[in-house]
């Protein structure tokens, strides 16, 4: 296990914000896990990953930024914190309707509603076929 940690003011201010979102250390289920990708032996070896799970929301975070457990610890618990401040506040929801909006652009049209816009297409097409110059003859 490293001993590489945040400065403690940004300790302290994670304790606050934790006290200010109702999150309690008793909460939290954290387990470590060995990382993977870059980072080469050290990461194959050591188990610097963090997993943590917030028992009463049901909300788990893993974290596998640096090399570093003790840093993995702390940006896991920011990044859980981050995820609790957004679901308080009702961007989730928000978030999900524009996802849901996004996939219903992107879904198939029906056949029928494709030969309706190209109808219309059509009919556009001859409106403006007639909006040329008038002739003198």
């Amino acid at each position: 296990m490293s001993l590489v940690l945040p400065s403690a003011d940004k300790m302290a201010q994670l304790a606050q914000r934790m006290a200010a979102l109702g999150v309690q250390e008793s909460e939290l289920e954290e387990t470590f896990v060995r990382s993977g990708g870059a980072g080469g032996q050290k990461v194959n070896k050591s188990s610097s990953c963090v997993m943590l799970l917030h028992r009463p929301s049901g909300l788990r975070v893993k974290c596998q930024t640096t090399r570093y457990q003790g840093m993995n610890r702390f940006l896991a618990r920011r990044v859980l914190l981050d995820k609790l401040e957004e679901k308080q506040r009702g961007y989730v929801a928000t978030q999900r309707a524009e996802r849901e909006r996004v996939r219903r652009q992107k879904r198939k049209r029906s056949r029928r509603a494709k030969e309706r816009i190209l109808a219309a297409k059509a009919r556009q097409s001859e409106k403006k076929s007639l909006r040329g110059r008038v002739s003198a003859d």
